[in-house]
């Protein structure tokens, strides 16, 4: 007999200008499961959560906890009303105690004195339910970001709490650590509690969960039960295929012609991870080469990016330029090496919204030259010039500030100010991400133009159409693993998802171009 339901959304709407995140969106929570919240980014799995719980006002639809309509007004009623929520980064205080983060805001008093017996004593009952001792009294940036994520579980708890939200909460943690957490959850789900797991590593959800509702663009797609949805149904329903249609799929892509087997690899990386973000792993770029980065959100495509361009630091494993060992702690280091990034972001991690063209296509040379050895106006003239030419940019002229632009030109002079640098190795992380099909085309005609000029170059798309048809090697990545490679004319969407969906240790082939 299913339990009864806890919580009931029925038809939420929220809009942004120009974007209807939620539209008539469906979502249920029985008492006693655990229930996966699924979607790629921009499906709406935040702003349903922000709308839920107070964080955004919504436009319409009715939300009812335990029967009873609700609209929140801020996280602090939502948790009044029994829905507490547990975020992917920490929402502590580190150097204040475990016991004052549990029960901050909520101190027991007397005469206006704070009772620090009732305090660590309340701490300690919220832990205990959570199976964990703790010294109480120590500074919580002693611990482990581990033992802090169960701490802010604690604390979520420590009200009569009736849905727990977790948002991404493993996203930080080992193996093991994982397996910890998952006791609790399951622990909690024997005692009733309805449980909102928002994830993307597919192991995890099939792990843990009872039942999944996917998002896709802002709409319901459906609500399943985990144990009858197959892996390849939940990837295609993720990405918006059907699933017959991709069975259908094997479509070598458009340009599979490979660099010359003789080629040595400009990029090698071996063993190469960093604990927390990307499980050691090998891979390699040739001159004239496109090697694409394929899975889902999460899976580990830009932590790897970030790795090799000095953003993060790995803490294993081997980087090989031009067949030499180097080291790479920066951004800078990989300028010298000849690398180039464009980051996923491009407003966050990209433009100077406020800077001209010419300053923003100057920057990443400026920066490979250092402070001393400044760019001349003539030769910045002369770049942004050249590269408004050569890219294509839409613009009445170089002194243009470039949030006037729309996305594709945008990416069109960030894609010039690292050409500027003249690399050796370009990687592209979602570079057509946001902008028209258009641009997207001329995007994706450059890269093919690249390759054909001896750059390597390592793409990342959350589109497979585009993973397929722009390159000669793909790496596929599942919850922050290299599950398998494909090449040549081995290349295709089917064959992609297939290795997406596999269970870890299943189809983890790494395939060659037959020859």
């Amino acid at each position: 007999m299913a339990e009864p339901q806890l919580l009931e959304i029925r038809g939420l709407e929220k809009s942004f200008p120009g974007v209807r995140a939620l539209q008539g969106v469906d979502f249920t929570v029985r008492r006693g499961e655990v229930h996966a919240l699924m979607g790629e980014n921009g499906a709406g799995k935040s702003t349903l959560i922000k709308a839920l719980t107070g964080v955004y006002d919504r436009d319409g639809g009715d939300s009812r906890l335990d029967g009873q309509s609700i609209r929140p007004g801020s996280p602090r009623e939502a948790e009044a009303l029994g829905i507490s929520t547990v975020y992917q980064e920490v929402n502590l205080i580190p150097h204040l105690s475990v016991a004052e983060n549990i029960c901050l805001g909520r101190q027991p008093s007397a005469f206006g004195f704070l009772k620090w017996g009732a305090i660590h004593r309340r701490a300690e009952r919220a832990l205990a339910r959570l199976d964990l001792t703790l010294d109480v009294s120590r500074q919580l940036s002693s611990f482990s970001i581990a033992i802090q994520q169960m701490v802010a579980l604690a604390r979520a708890l420590d009200v009569d709490a009736k849905l727990l939200i977790l948002d991404e909460p493993t996203s930080s943690l080992d193996e093991n650590e994982v397996a910890e957490l998952f006791k609790v959850m399951r622990k909690l789900r024997t005692e009733g509690l309805g449980i909102v797991f928002v994830t993307h590593f597919l192991d995890q959800v099939y792990s843990v969960t009872d039942r999944i509702t996917v998002l896709r663009n802002g709409k319901h797609v459906g609500e399943y039960a985990t144990t009858e949805l197959p892996r390849l149904e939940l990837v295609a329903r993720m990405i918006g295929k059907d699933v017959s249609e991709v069975e259908k799929m094997n479509h070598p892509p458009a340009d599979a012609a490979a660099p010359p087997a003789a080629a040595a690899p400009f990029l090698e990386v071996a063993n190469f991870g960093r604990k927390g973000s990307i499980y050691p792993l090998d891979l390699s770029v040739k001159p004239g080469e496109v090697v694409g980065l394929a899975g889902l959100l999460g899976s580990g495509r830009t932590e790897i990016a970030r790795l090799i361009f000095g953003v993060d630091r790995a803490d294993s494993g081997v980087l090989k330029i031009d067949g030499q060992t180097v080291t790479i702690n920066n951004p800078r280091d990989a300028l010298k090496q000849r690398i180039a990034f464009t980051a996923e972001d491009r407003k966050v991690d990209g433009i100077i919204p406020n800077l001209s063209i010419r300053e923003n296509i100057v920057l990443a040379l400026q920066a490979s030259r250092g402070p001393w050895a400044r760019i001349g106006r003539a030769e910045q003239n002369a770049l942004a010039d050249r590269f408004i030419k050569a890219l294509g940019v839409k613009t009445p002229g170089p002194e243009q500030l470039i949030k006037n632009l729309s996305g594709g030109n945008q990416q069109k002079v960030l894609l010039g100010r690292w050409l500027a640098t003249e690399p050796k190795l370009f990687i592209l992380d979602e570079p057509t991400r946001g902008i028209d099909v258009g641009a997207k085309a001329e995007i994706e005609k450059l890269i093919a133009s690249l390759r054909k000029q001896g750059l390597a170059i390592l793409f990342i798309s959350s589109e497979l159409e585009e993973v397929v048809r722009d390159s000669q090697r793909v790496i596929i990545l599942r919850d922050r693993r290299k599950v398998g490679e494909l090449a040549a004319e081995q290349i295709s969407e089917q064959a992609i998802m297939q290795m997406i969906a596999a269970p870890t240790g299943e189809s983890q082939a790494v395939l060659h171009p037959s020859s």
